[in-house]
This record gives C-alpha cells, structure tokens and sequence, in this order.
C-alpha cells in the first residue's frame, strides 16, 4: 500500500483519514448517547512502533476533574501495524464501538460498556467479496451500513459497495458499486444516511492510489439499490471535484453537503429525483501533501479542517449556497489537522491529524449559538504549556463517550 497525497504513511506505517453521523444536524447517530457532557474520549491508536499492539486509548474527558486529559486505561487490538483509521464518529448507544485498520483490511468491534475495562468483542474482514471497509454509520434499527472500498472480479480490482452489518459483525444484506458503466477506479469512501429521501449519498478516493475521480453515487435506502453515480463539476481552480470526501446531512433532513480532499464543498442538488447534481458553493487553498478532511455539522455550522491555515474553520450554512466563514482556529504552526469529532452536547471538538500533531490530540470549545472555536486551555499535559496532550503511537479516530 503506498501513501498518496491524501494518505499519510507515518511510523509504523499506516494509513489516516473520517465518517458521519444520521442526526439531522450531521453530528449524532439515530439512537446514540444523550446529548450531554461526556466523561471519556476514546482515541483508536497505532503502536508506537512496528512491534507494539495498536490499541483503543480512553482519556478522562471530565473538565471538572482533576484528572482531565489523563490516560485512563486502554485496550489492544490483537497483531500489530492493523492501520488504525476510522472509528465510528459518534459513540453507539449500545456502546459496541466499530473502528477499522485499513492496512490490514480488519475490522474490531470495542465492547465499551465498561470504560475502565474495554475489550475487543468482535473481529472481521472481508464481507460478501468486498474488502477493505472505510466508515461506519448507524441506521435507524441499530444496524451499521459500511463502506468497503473494493473487490476483485475477472478483471482485477473493482469498486467496493455497502454492507448491513449486525452490531456483532453479521452480514444482513450488500450491495455493489461495480455494475456497469461505472467508473473501476471507484472506491466508496464515506456516506450520508437521508432517511427522510430514502437516500444514501457516497464518496469516492481510493485510498491507495491517486485518482482524481469526481464520482458521487446515489442509492436508494430501502434496497441498497444502487440508483445514479454522478461526476461533481470542477470550480475556478480546475480541481477542486477531485477525491469526493465526506458527504454531509445538513439540519433540513434533506440538504446533502459534500466536501473534497482537493479542498471543494458542494451541495447536491435533487438527489430523489431523475437528474441529480452537485454545485461548487466554496472552496479552500490546498497545501502540497495535505488534505482538507473532515467535517462535521452542528446545527447552521459547518466545520471543517483546512491544512493550508493548520486550522479548524466554521462555516455558516443557514444558506447552504452562500456558506460565510465565521470562525477560524489556527493551531500551531506545524500542526496539521485531520480528523474532528463533536461531543453530543456540541461544546467540544477534539483534534486529531499529522506532522506536530502525529502524536497529540487537541481539544477546542465550540459555541453552538454563535460558531466560535477557541483552544481548551485546560486539556494539557501536566507540566506542560503545550496545547493538547501527547498519546505513545499516532491516534486517528477520535470519539466521545459516556457509559451506556
């Protein structure tokens, strides 16, 4: 596996990159935790070296205690250099805890209902001929829907699909993204649930590789039938389609945004109807090597990592064609942002990402009413000034918590 321009290969090698979640503000799954304070932050970790287990990190997210930002306990994977990558974006009411080591092609399913005590209940990795899974969702029923990014076939390797998959790992029925006509450099990356159009909306970036497709693919819910795959149209910059990202639910239940690692956002437009299609409403500048990456949605806020500004950006999206920057949170000057998750109560943003930030996790405050981002001064190390706690090994995935 090679790195790419929006893959990192850090030691032990591994790859890094996001997810999403069903509520209709794009940041809670249907059926997940109360949207309260939470009490851990669970980061999925590679070892700190070739040798070492990677493992599921739980941190004291207390801010009132005095243990705050402190390792509490942690919980291996079984083999090493397993890529830890996504987890789930939001902590499962049922508190069974999907994440996936993309380098080797497994899935472990954390039993988290004892936080002190975490254990991997379930491993798996390959399901109905599909390998590689990417991201994880909740449905309505507690289900999961997975993307995987691809499969073989006669000719070699083909686009993934999807996967229902029971909470213990079972498969209840897949779909293909190979059929005819469609593009064979497609690897579905991300998703959006849309409940309401019976709707799924997936991504495409090969994790592997370097195509620059612009593919959206449009399936029907209800069936997992696949329905329209779609090219996003480029902007002023001629690029800024390629590498479709994470796609997001905004708060209307209906309004699909969708983000790409070439820095692009655009809105899809009639994706229950005979004619989909997307329009460029903003875009950020690229930096050489880095990806814009994940975002995540509270109410009229969009948020979003821009590595050229080694920033955390909120965006207005009341009007979602006219997004206007509200707030901008600038990290340190090597520190280069990646992966965002929302506490339930949206008053917190954990920080994950590469370079000054390949071994540390940063905390901000985010004010739901009025977008703004500031450091949590609080969530350090003790004895240190430095912004953020240091993790042994590179965390990705990041989500809060609280005992089910």
């Amino acid at each position: 596996m090679r790195a790419s321009r929006f893959v990192r290969v850090p030691t032990p090698a591994f790859v890094a990159l996001s997810c999403l979640c069903l509520s209709l503000g794009g940041a809670g799954t249907l059926g997940a935790q109360a949207k309260t304070s939470s009490e851990y932050l669970y980061l999925w970790t590679a070892g700190a070296d070739s040798t070492k287990p990677d493992y599921l990190a739980v941190i004291d997210a207390r801010a009132s205690s005095p243990r705050y930002g402190e390792l509490l306990t942690s919980a291996p994977a079984p083999g090493v250099a397993n890529g830890p990558h996504h987890t789930e974006h939001e902590m499962p009411a049922d508190g069974r805890l999907f994440v996936n080591g993309f380098g080797s092609g497994k899935t472990f399913v954390f039993d988290v209902r004892d936080a002190t005590h975490p254990r991997v209940d379930v491993v798996f990795d390959d399901v109905a001929g599909m390998m590689h899974p990417h991201s994880f969702l909740r449905l309505s029923n507690g289900n999961v829907l997975a993307t995987f990014q691809m499969q073989h076939d006669s000719l070699g390797v083909a686009p993934g699909g999807l996967a229902e998959l029971t909470p213990q790992g079972r498969l209840v029925r897949s779909a293909s993204a190979n059929v005819a006509g469609v593009d064979r450099r497609i690897r579905p990356y991300s998703a959006a649930i849309v409940p309401a159009l019976d709707r799924i909306v997936t991504t495409t970036t090969d994790m592997d590789g370097e195509a620059p497709v612009r593919a959206v693919q449009i399936w029907r819910l209800s069936d997992l039938r696949l329905l329209h795959t779609i090219d996003l149209p480029p902007g002023p910059r001629g690029d800024e389609a390629a590498f479709t990202a994470e796609p997001r639910l905004a708060a209307d239940g209906r309004t699909v945004l969708v983000s790409t690692f070439n820095c692009g956002l655009y809105v899809l437009r009639d994706i229950d109807g005979a004619s989909p299609s997307g329009q460029l409403v903003a875009s950020f500048p690229e930096r050489a090597k880095t990806s814009c990456a994940i975002p995540v949605i509270s109410g009229h806020f969009y948020l979003v990592t821009v590595p050229a500004w080694n920033a955390v950006v909120t965006l207005d999206i009341a009007d979602p064609l006219k997004p206007r920057e509200v707030s901008r949170l600038v990290l340190g000057p090597n520190d280069t942002p990646h992966w965002i998750a929302l506490e339930p109560d949206h008053r917190r943003v954990v920080i994950t990402g590469y370079d000054g930030l390949e071994h540390r996790v940063v905390m901000a405050r985010f004010n739901p009413s009025t977008g703004q981002l500031a450091l949590d001064d609080r969530f350090h190390d003790r004895g240190s000034t430095e912004a953020g706690i240091r993790i042994s090994g590179s965390p990705h995935g990041a989500v809060f918590g609280n005992a089910p």
